[in-house]
């Protein structure tokens, strides 16, 4: 699924930049993009950082103010001069909402401009049709608007759509009905969320959503890194120079597709290693129901050596896949997340780290193993901030 924006609507006339590109002036979104970036900072340091005259600086946090999208702390005495005035992201100067559609569930996240959720909805099914997304859209999009009063929800600035590529590839393999899924190839998904929503839609690929919470919102310090986000079927993103590089048709980072030796012997793809439905195919044989695994993302059941010998497996296929990944960049890290139970990912994550000293290569420089920072919730908090970028942000982790 390519990225596509269909114009914004919003009724909120106090939100500028809301004409049918959404784009703002650059150096508004560079002032919002700092103050976010830096949680609480001086006018005097944003125009230092921004590189922005004190009078340019003035002016525009003044209007951002008027436009109640950032909000003024106490200001601080120095020994001289005028006191310092430190500017904040203001939580309710905007909204929006995420959605994530995943082969075995989905989830509608609702949040305000400093990131934090306001609200959620999820729902599980044995595979995804239009029909049941549709209803599930409807539904969890009015209850989550309901949450804010009508001034409040006039500020939702849109809504980012998280979903795997293809998402009719490997139908056969999640045990849907032969032909089930063809009716994804031909949907229209912004005309679709669009229309069910009344809200500007921004879809992309999942494992590059995921990717992007980590680089908006995490705490791993990092701007060089390979991602890898375990779900059904894993996919992933790449950050180079703290930038998201989604690639040319929005495929940048499709890790599943890369091939790597299988723990049997032979060479496939790391959706054949490192994927939670090899892991449910290894329950169903074993008499344990699969659904649990996505019933309860942070909580799975007991598994005992079923999940070690998953562990091991996927394990493996992340360690070929880092080693090729830091052939083609020198990444300072690979960062695993996903749809697990923290204590599973880091168990997943030190077998990886054990596993890397084996698959070195010669020429190639040492790549860290990192745990995720954002979890489960990733992809449909990556696609929460894709309005946020559109209306308001500059599109890189940090300025100056």
């Amino acid at each position: 699924m390519s990225e596509t924006t269909a114009p914004s609507m919003s009724a909120d006339d106090r939100l500028r930049g809301t004409n049918q590109s959404g784009l703002r002036a650059y150096n508004e979104r560079a002032v919002l993009t700092l103050i976010r970036a830096e949680g609480v900072i001086a006018k005097a340091e944003i125009a230092r950082r921004t590189g922005l005259s004190p009078q340019t600086a003035s002016v525009i946090v003044r209007a951002l103010e008027q436009e109640e999208l950032v909000l003024r702390e106490a200001p601080q005495r120095g020994r001289v001069g005028q006191p310092s005035v430190p500017m904040r992201l203001n939580p309710d100067g905007a909204f929006a909402v995420g959605l994530k559609i995943g082969r075995r569930s989905a989830d509608m996240v609702l949040m305000d401009l400093v990131g934090t959720v306001r609200g959620r909805v999820r729902q599980t099914y044995p595979f995804p049709t239009l029909a049941g997304i549709a209803g599930f859209v409807g539904t969890a999009f009015a209850e989550l608007a309901g949450r804010l009063d009508p001034a409040r929800r006039a500020r939702i600035a849109g809504i980012g759509v998280a979903i795997p590529f293809e998402i009719w590839d490997w139908a056969e393999e999640i045990g849907t009905p032969p032909g089930t899924m063809d009716e994804w190839r031909e949907a229209d998904m912004t005309a679709l969320i669009g229309d069910l929503t009344g809200l500007a839609v921004h879809v992309a690929n999942d494992g590059t959503a995921a990717c992007a919470a980590e680089q908006v919102f995490g705490t791993l310090g990092s701007m060089d890194f390979v991602y890898f986000f375990i779900g059904t079927f894993v996919g992933g993103g790449i950050v180079v120079n703290g930038h998201l590089l989604p690639g040319r048709r929005n495929n940048a980072g499709a890790l599943g597709s890369m091939p790597v030796p299988l723990p049997g012997g032979g060479l496939g793809q790391l959706i054949n290693a490192a994927s939670i439905h090899l892991l449910e195919k290894a329950m169903a044989e074993a008499g344990r129901d699969p659904r649990d695994l996505w019933r309860q993302e942070n909580d799975w059941p007991e598994l005992g050596d079923l999940a070690e010998r998953w562990i091991e497996g996927v394990a493996a296929g992340l360690a070929h896949a880092t080693v090729a990944a830091s052939a083609v960049y020198d990444f300072e890290c690979a960062v695993i997340d996903g749809s697990l139970p923290p204590a599973i990912r880091d168990r997943l994550v030190a077998a990886t780290r054990d596993l890397m000293p084996r698959a070195h290569l010669p020429g190639l420089l040492p790549v860290e193993i990192r745990a995720g920072t954002i979890g489960t919730a990733a992809r449909e908090l990556g696609a929460a901030s894709l309005p946020f970028f559109d209306r308001f942000l500059l599109d890189q982790r940090t300025i100056g």
